[in-house]
């Protein structure tokens, strides 16, 4: 299984009730693999797509305090969406098994940035599982259900791209849990973070976080190994004690620390630095445990890692890279007739996208001071060649937002391009700014039916784009809806440079369904 379809297994067996998500490379297996298994249609788990992560996780929570289980999912990213969520649900605590699972990008092989998800676990001061294999992340998904509802916490479970998308055999025996019953928690006062009750649910949780860290000294999922050679201890976080055993597959010479489950296991690092001089620390993302390690240990230890160049600073863990800095010799590299030479992203061939970004530059060129602001999504492409059309994309409802804030400042035209998934995702709330503030901004909405980037799912809006539009103040007659066709070009251009002349908040739709899903429709009939 992938690590992805191994918690989402690991959940279908723990009893799971519903499953809440906005997908997100590395993270959208979960939500899938759910969605397609019978078990999940048998007992009537919930498993649709929410309009983004604040939803979802807030959806999830809403699931817990009725006492079923629930498991919310997205990429690293998605974290930042859903954090007030998140940072909320530490203080309500969790009543049926609440687990959140963000999966990260180191790398960022499809993300706009690097970002280490355990840190959410000490901002909300809630656990962290983080399994180091497919097969404990089948049994740490299950485990995490039952220590939410003992500790009456959500849990944080935290996976990186090679652990969600490579792929290893998992036993997962017989034992399936039934669905929780309905109940409602028996202190209905911390579900009302008032400041009354919140100051004393934030006392009591800053208790609980010291229970949590002794129950990860005494975690199956964290260990200390001794080794006879002394001169080095080993601190392995998660997926990185897989790369590490990769290179030592008859045993590691060095006392090693497991690291599975967080808080971190002071206990157990004070243990290993009584035993050697020198640690070094591997942790899949930033340098959280190696930073924090200078201020446990005695000042003779040695510390090394990414932040002292023993590893690599930024990109992923990788085999390889835990090779060097074990000072053992590099494996032989493929001959370089066997590597494939570079090819970077492209739009798809017959993808309206590319028209849409043809008559937009057809129009654009001339405006000389132009500026077309961007957003998350396949059509960031349009940045690319053949097109270059866009000037920024930061993340997920930016364009238009950007665009108002460059038009009041002057900046005209300022044109945002959306896709119609990102637009019902965190557009919309940017759209309702721009038409209370009269904004003279243009908004396309690249609409291919689906959430395309990620695999072509579900889109919140579909077939309800114009209407969104109209309800949140968007005059009708400046609501305007084309066919990205090579034929359409000369209409596409006339619609494109009305609305660009018209000096107020105008929307233009530019509607034609994904190649991808067209073609998977077609096959299936």
């Amino acid at each position: 299984m992938l690590g992805d379809e191994a918690v989402a297994l690991g959940a279908l067996h723990a009893g799971l009730s519903g499953v809440y998500a906005y997908p997100g490379t590395p993270s959208t297996e979960i939500a899938e693999y759910i969605q397609a298994h019978p078990l999940a249609a048998e007992r009537g788990v919930h498993r649709d797509w929410s309009a983004n992560e604040k939803t979802a996780m807030e959806e999830a929570l809403g699931m817990s305090y009725a006492g079923k289980r629930a498991i919310v999912c997205m990429k690293h990213v998605g974290m930042n969406v859903c954090a007030d969520g998140v940072m909320g649900s530490a203080m309500t605590g969790a009543n049926g098994g609440l687990i959140v699972t963000a999966c990260d990008d180191p790398s960022m092989h499809s993300s706009q940035n690097e970002q280490d998800s355990r840190f959410w676990g000490t901002f909300a001061m809630m656990p962290v599982f983080e399994p180091s294999n497919q097969q404990e992340a089948y049994e740490m998904t299950r485990k995490a259900f039952d220590y939410s509802e003992l500790r009456g916490i959500p849990v944080l479970m935290r996976l990186t791209t090679r652990m969600a998308h490579s792929r290893a055999v998992v036993e997962n025996g017989e034992n399936i849990r039934e669905q929780n019953t309905l109940h409602f928690p028996d202190k209905p006062r911390q579900w009302v973070t008032l400041p009354v009750n919140a100051r004393v649910r934030n006392r009591q949780l800053i208790k609980d976080y010291a229970t949590f860290e002794e129950d990860a000294a005494a975690s199956e999922y964290n260990w200390l190994i001794d080794g006879p050679d002394k001169s080095l201890g080993i601190i392995a976080c998660g997926i990185a004690y897989n790369y590490l055993m990769e290179n030592y597959p008859d045993g590691c010479p060095y006392p090693v620390l497991k690291v599975s489950q967080y808080p971190f296991p002071r206990k157990l690092a004070l243990e290993l630095s009584k035993k050697v001089k020198t640690i070094l620390v591997m942790e899949e993302g930033q340098p959280l445990v190696e930073e924090r390690l200078r201020g446990v240990f005695p000042t003779e230890t040695a510390i090394k890692g990414r932040l002292d160049g023993t590893l690599p600073r930024d990109g992923e863990l990788n085999p390889d890279a835990v090779r060097v800095a074990l000072g053992l010799e590099p494996l032989p590299e493929y001959p370089a007739s066997q590597v494939l030479a570079p090819r970077p992203p492209a739009l798809c061939q017959g993808c309206g996208h590319r028209d849409f970004y043809t008559a937009l530059n057809n129009v654009v060129k001339d405006y000389e001071g132009a500026r077309v602001f961007g957003d998350i999504g396949c059509y960031t492409l349009g940045w690319m060649p053949p097109f270059n059309s866009l000037h920024t994309c930061v993340e997920m409802g930016a364009s238009l937002t950007m665009a108002q804030g460059a038009a009041f400042s002057g900046t005209w035209p300022a044109i945002a391009v959306i896709g119609d998934s990102t637009f019902t995702h965190s557009g919309m709330t940017g759209l309702l700014d721009a038409v209370n503030g009269k904004a003279d901004v243009t908004l396309c909405i690249s609409d291919n039916l689906t959430t395309g980037m990620t695999g072509g799912q579900d889109s919140a809006g579909t077939g309800r784009i114009e209407a969104i539009c109209e309800g949140l103040g968007v005059e009708k007659e400046h609501i305007r809806t084309i066919v990205p066709l090579p034929k359409n070009y000369p209409d596409m251009e006339k619609v494109i440079r009305e609305e660009l002349e018209y000096h107020g908040v105008s929307v233009i739709v530019c509607r034609r369904e994904c190649i991808q899903t067209l073609r998977r429709h077609a096959a299936k009939k």
